[in-house]
């Protein structure tokens, strides 16, 4: 079972999230701020094949989280969710999807990312 870690401040929107992602087949991590998600990105036991965070974090843009998880994981796979998708300059190879999302539009994305069916 792939691990994933969803980094999401609204607390249901992480909710459902998780349990999408849980539904879909992949144990997802949670973590309500980057702080807590840099504490699992840095924990060297913890396996992850994604990490999905949400661009408006109340402790650190979603840039720049993605940028210190590639410092730790330099070949984790990044996946932002923004509700303002439109105006979100995603660095190069990682990936963007707008909230809100359906369950097969997140299924599709993650599958997409992951190379997995």
């Amino acid at each position: 079972m792939q691990h994933l870690l969803v980094v999401e401040d609204d607390d249901i929107v992480r909710m459902l999230m998780v349990e999408v992602l849980d539904e879909l087949g992949y144990k997802a991590i949670e973590a309500e701020n980057a702080s807590v998600a840099l504490g699992v990105l840095q924990d060297p036991t913890q396996q992850l094949a994604l990490l999905m965070t949400d661009v408006g974090l109340p402790d650190m843009r979603g840039e720049e989280l993605a940028g210190k998880a590639r410092e730790i994981r330099p070949l984790l796979p990044i996946l932002f969710a923004s509700g303002y998708a439109e105006t979100v300059n995603v660095p190069e190879g990682m990936h963007l999807i707008g909230k809100p999302f359906s369950i097969d539009q997140l299924r599709e994305k993650v599958l997409a990312i992951l190379g997995t069916a």
